[in-house]
């Protein structure tokens, strides 16, 4: 039994190996294989021609897929078939991969109490969707002398962003600006806040 999930591991890790790496066929040179068949069912220890034997009566191929192990490993299957299947669930794997953007929303010192509400919703919307958001604001002029002000805007900024983010990098300067950069939260962090909100304003 502990061979047969030796096998079946050994067979899961190969699906997802590049296929175009294994060796088919004649090109097996190893005199002595493990074969599996076509349904997973172990078919023991063979010698390479009757191994390929075996394949070639079902009109299948035999592939190596555990050169390493002792003695190698071998399936029979459609290779063509296999390899088509599973390049198709790479492609799909990859169609379903998200892929985290930053999007940048920018701030000014003075800004009105519904511009910065404005900005804190585009925000929380691209937080939603898994991107990251790198705020920045820009002192203009003597406007550097009152980085202060700067800093409680960003306050105000990630308390109207809070529901749905983290603060991955504290505001700092950089240059004549100050940036910060906020994570989306993870949807039971979310549930959380949203929890200790409704409990807050039931007492």
């Amino acid at each position: 039994m502990s061979g047969y999930f030796f096998v079946s591991a050994l067979v899961s890790f190969w699906e997802v190996r590049a296929i175009k790496e294994n060796r088919i066929n004649e090109e097996i040179r190893d005199k002595e294989l493990r074969v599996i068949d076509e349904d997973g069912t172990m078919l023991g220890i063979k010698s390479r021609d009757e191994a390929l034997e075996l394949a070639e009566e079902r009109n299948l191929d035999l592939v190596l897929i555990s050169p390493n192990a002792d003695p190698p490993v071998c399936r029979i299957l459609d290779y063509g078939k296999y390899r088509y299947e599973a390049q198709k669930r790479e492609k799909d794997a990859k169609k379903k991969q998200k892929t985290i953007q930053v999007k940048e929303i920018r701030l000014s010192t003075f800004i009105e109490e519904h511009d910065i509400q404005v900005k804190a919703n585009t925000a929380s919307k691209f937080l939603m969707d898994g991107d990251k958001v790198k705020v920045s604001l820009r002192f203009r002029g003597r406007e550097l002398g009152h980085t202060d002000l700067g800093r409680e805007v960003m306050s105000k900024f990630i308390e109207l962003t809070q529901d749905v983010s983290t603060v991955e990098k504290q505001p700092a300067m950089e240059g004549r600006s100050l940036t910060m950069f906020l994570a989306p939260k993870s949807e039971k962090e979310r549930e959380k806040a949203a929890k200790n909100a409704n409990n807050s304003e039931e007492e």
